[in-house]
């Protein structure tokens, strides 16, 4: 028996060692740079290699010096099931390698980056469906090589309709999320680092799962919402097509304000911008009332970041403008035909004149 048992944990040690080494050599092979595709295979499956190929050659220890009666079958049983395991973590770690070599190409820091995000997003979402597949694949494989359970498998495909239907009620929110996230996949109302307005919180989409996804609000704070939400419920993509923003800023100001001066120096401050696009700029008055006129200054940004930024900076710049140079111009509080900083007419006859009737002054 000491025998048989000396043969399994050799066989299974020489094959670890020479795994090491051949690992080692390869990964002193690669070049310093570049060799996206081999490194990533060298760092993903590492570790499902290794268990593969120890207990493979354990099973060829065991194949050499066979260990016979109950024992032998339960040590043959028990590496069929690690070798089972251990090659559905070599298939899941797969689907990162995949996503690793695709997503090499593509260039997400760019400024016109939507079909790297489309890419991204469906590569992300059927990763997890290809790795959800293999892991409930392998679990099903390892229960079926039991024969208690091969018989209670029968048993239940007896009652199958029942129990379909049974199953299909208790996992209804499951599958809903579940086929949400595969739709969500396919058409894309959302991708990766999309902008979204959702329940009233401006954020980006950071995470997309098969049951849930994770907007990360301005605020840092995390949005998570079943995926199936998306689907069902309006929200706001404001990068659906493109990331480029139309901004807008409003501004009361007196009916006095010099606007065509105010038009001019707002495309200085636009051509003074990194934020601006330079494709779209604009000043108009789009209101007015007893007390003040309103302006609504539109510029374009290449996206929402930016567009928030120009925003803040065009506001700014244009109340300090009215500031400095028309102070006049700023709104105020009318109370009659004078404004409050109208001077108040006298209370008395003026000096030398008799008071009678004539034309009222003010």
């Amino acid at each position: 028996m000491w025998r048989q048992i000396a043969a399994l944990a050799g066989g299974g040690a020489l094959a670890l060692v020479l795994s090491l080494v051949v690992l080692t050599a390869l990964r002193r092979t690669l070049p310093s740079s570049g060799a996206t595709t081999e490194r990533s295979i060298l760092a993903r499956l590492k570790g499902p290699f290794l268990v593969i190929m120890t207990f493979v050659g354990a099973a060829v220890g065991a194949a050499v010096v066979p260990i016979g009666g109950r024992p032998g079958a339960a040590a043959n049983h028990g590496l069929l099931i690690v070798l089972v395991g251990a090659t559905a973590w070599l298939l899941f770690r797969c689907t990162y390698v995949f996503e690793d070599v695709v997503l090499a190409r593509l260039r997400v820091d760019v400024a016109d980056n939507l079909r790297a995000r489309r890419v991204q997003t469906q590569i992300q979402v059927f990763r997890r469906l290809v790795g959800a597949v293999v892991v409930l694949l392998g679990v099903a494989i390892v229960l079926l090589s039991f024969g208690t359970v091969r018989v209670a498998g029968a048993s239940l495909l007896a009652s199958a309709g029942v129990l379909g239907v049974v199953i299909g009620l208790a996992a209804k929110p499951v599958t809903t999320n579940f086929l949400a996230g595969i739709q969500i996949a396919i058409s894309q109302p959302i991708r990766v680092d999309d902008v979204v307005v959702v329940e009233g919180h401006w954020g980006r989409v950071e995470e997309i799962n098969l049951t849930y996804v994770v907007i990360r609000i301005w605020d840092l704070r995390c949005l998570i919402l079943p995926i199936s939400y998306l689907i069902t419920n309006p929200f706001e993509n404001w990068t659906r097509t493109s990331a480029k923003l139309l901004e807008y800023v409003h501004i009361d100001v007196d009916h006095t304000a010099p606007v065509e001066e105010l038009r001019d120096y707002l495309h200085e401050v636009l051509k003074a911008s990194p934020s601006w696009d330079g494709s779209v700029w604009s000043l108009q008055v789009t209101g007015t009332g007893p007390s003040c006129m309103q302006l609504r200054a539109v510029m374009s940004a290449r996206d929402s970041a930016s567009g928030w930024i120009l925003q803040c900076d065009v506001r700014e710049k244009l109340v300090a403008y009215l500031r400095d140079h028309h102070p006049g111009a700023l709104p105020r509080v009318r109370t009659g035909p004078g404004d409050q900083s109208d001077p108040q007419p006298p209370t008395g006859p003026e000096p030398g004149l008799v008071p009678g009737p004539g034309p009222d002054r003010r």
